[in-house]
């Protein structure tokens, strides 16, 4: 999602997965100073293209640099063919697990201002994909790595969300789990017969490549379908551990690492990035740490996703 990249002004570097300059880091952070030297930069990764031949069933990975501009990543289909039959069936749960007749939540009132975008949508070309709000959405927190308070960051970024979307968030604890690019999104042997929660955690860019150089986060979900509509049924975050450490103890750093996890998070919703910089999804962060309008506006929509108990 690199739109607008080419109307930044001269002298701003820029990449295909929508790398930042350093002032727009230390703009963020109310720093002056150059960085602490803990990680080198590394050459970006050009984003993928999906083709339409892949619209069935996806895989949504999406890299965010701490300026919040970013490029999207799409692996290959993991789930081919029809949906499994139940418990044992493969590469799936029993569909219908902790499906209401109706969604569990209201969304919030959406602004009728402000920009916004999705990162999938349905075939009509204009529904996006979401989560089913009539299931909750179980998440998980990796400790390994996690700055101290993580648990409590987390949940304000869930709650601001929830309180957005009406969807209804789970907090499972913590898990052994690590990020993988790779990750399936039904592990019956960690998480039992359901699909996997969201997985947030933290990580170095030896541990994740995809987070070298200025990229703080990376997030984003896989959907499925049954025949009906794409649904969402899991996903995941990793943040910058490193960056985390140096931005927490900077003024406005607790701010600045909140927002880049609910823009993550936001990319996992389904969010997409604006060119508005009064947006938090804005793809050039140059201080923004709330929720925009259309950011608000668009979350809204996320929460009214169709209710797919086939799933």
């Amino acid at each position: 999602m690199n739109e607008g990249l080419q109307d930044r002004p001269v002298g701003v570097p820029t990449s295909p997965t929508g790398r930042v300059p350093q002032w727009v880091l230390d703009e963020l952070t109310g720093r002056t100073a150059d960085p602490p030297g803990w990680r080198a930069s590394t050459p970006p990764h050009p984003p993928r293209r999906r083709s339409p031949a892949l619209r069935g069933l996806l895989a949504l990975l999406v890299v965010v640099a701490l300026g919040l501009a970013a490029g999207v990543l799409l692996d290959e289909p993991p789930w081919p063919g029809p949906v499994s039959g139940g418990a044992g069936g493969g590469d799936r749960p029993t569909p219908g697990r902790e499906a209401a007749a109706e969604p569990l939540g209201q969304p919030g009132a959406a602004p009728a201002t402000g920009s916004h975008a999705f990162t999938a949508v349905q075939d009509d070309g204009v529904t996006p994909v979401a989560y089913d709000p009539c299931r909750p959405l179980h998440h998980v927190l990796a400790p390994a790595g996690a700055p101290a308070g993580a648990e409590v960051l987390v949940a304000e970024a869930v709650a601001r969300l929830s309180a957005a979307t009406g969807l209804r968030f789970v907090d499972d604890g913590t898990t052994d789990e690590a990020w993988s690019d790779q990750r399936p999104a039904y592990q019956p042997d960690r998480y039992g017969d359901r699909w996997a929660p969201v997985l947030v955690s933290w990580a170095t860019p030896e541990q994740v490549p995809a987070l070298g150089g200025t990229v703080a986060g990376i997030g984003g979900s896989r959907a499925v379908s049954a025949g009906g509509p794409l649904v969402y049924v899991t996903g995941a975050v990793t943040v910058d551990a490193g960056w985390t450490t140096a931005v927490l103890g900077s003024p406005g750093g607790r701010d600045a690492v909140l927002a880049v996890l609910v823009h993550e998070l936001g990319h996992v919703l389904g969010l997409a990035h604006v060119d508005d910089p009064a947006e938090l999804m804005s793809a050039t962060n140059e201080g923004q740490v709330d929720l925009g309008p259309g950011d608000l506006a668009g979350l809204a929509r996320l929460g009214r996703g169709p209710c797919e108990p086939r799933l």
